[in-house]
């Protein structure tokens, strides 16, 4: 098994770089398993949406596009999908992930009021400090 960057998977997403991006197309569907951190996942988030002004459907495309090669793994993969589905319904990333990490400790908290309404609308245990 191997890992790789977030620039490998930017560029697999965005071609920017088509001689980079080649690569990293030629390394993601060759046969090796390719781990993919949570950190690079996050990074991933804020590099699409701050550095190339990505919205959030393309994101999820690209997201999508990323997991769903065989190669690819990431630890706890069903919280990462949740993740992924509490971003679609409009969390932040990573407060999505971040939540879907210590689903074993409530309640989750922050003085980020949005995080706050956001989560109270699905019930979550997330309380203003």
């Amino acid at each position: 098994m191997i890992a790789v960057d977030t620039n490998v998977l930017v560029r697999y997403v965005t071609n920017d770089d088509p001689a980079q991006a080649a690569r990293a197309v030629k390394l993601l569907a060759g046969p090796e398993t390719v781990f993919l951190p949570h950190t690079v996942l996050l990074e991933m988030e804020w590099v699409l949406r701050a550095v190339y002004d990505l919205d959030r459907a393309p994101i999820l495309t690209a997201f999508r596009q990323v997991l769903g090669l065989a190669s690819t793994r990431v630890d706890q993969p069903r919280l990462v999908a949740h993740a992924l589905e509490r971003y679609e319904r409009g969390f932040d990333f990573a407060d999505a992930l971040h939540l879907a990490l210590t689903d074993c400790a409530a309640p989750f908290f922050t003085f980020d009021r949005r995080f706050v309404r956001i989560a109270a609308g699905e019930g979550l245990a997330v309380e203003l400090l």
